[in-house]
């Protein structure tokens, strides 16, 4: 008689261990975003802009990078890729979904009289490449 643990139904395989922390191609991915997140900070500090927050993580979204410079509020989704133009691509409607619910929390949690105005920008980022600042990449 078998060992009912080791009974496989025919057709099914084994699921795959998920990608642990550790994996390599993680890490490196990783480390990839939070210098390009770096980047993109230190760009935007080179415009006038003060950051408030970096990696700002609410229930409901995450946002990169939030900065101000006046009376004017911005969101930043940050965006990496090997091209300027494979990163302007890479922000999908859900992402954008998530980022607005993210800067709803955000005005919650700190509400600012100051603020005057505020937009959602995207700064993309490419190896050996200046940062592309995205003013109004998209409207809530």
């Amino acid at each position: 008689m078998t060992d009912p643990r080791n009974f496989r139904s025919p057709g099914l395989r084994p699921k795959p261990a998920p990608k642990s922390d550790a994996d390599p191609e993680r890490q490196i991915a990783f480390r990839f975003g939070i210098s390009a997140e770096s980047r993109a900070a230190a760009f935007l500090v080179a415009k006038g802009f003060r950051i408030l927050a970096r990696r700002w993580r609410s229930p409901v979204g995450e946002i990169d990078i939030v900065a101000r410079r006046g009376p004017l509020l911005i969101f930043v989704e940050v965006k990496a890729r090997h091209t300027l133009d494979d990163a302007a691509e890479a922000v999908t409607e859900r992402q954008r979904g998530r980022i607005i619910a993210a800067a709803e929390a955000w005005l919650a949690t700190y509400p600012d009289p100051s603020v005057q105005d505020m937009r959602f920008d995207a700064v993309l980022v490419a190896p050996s490449k200046m940062p592309r600042h995205i003013p109004g990449a998209f409207e809530a």
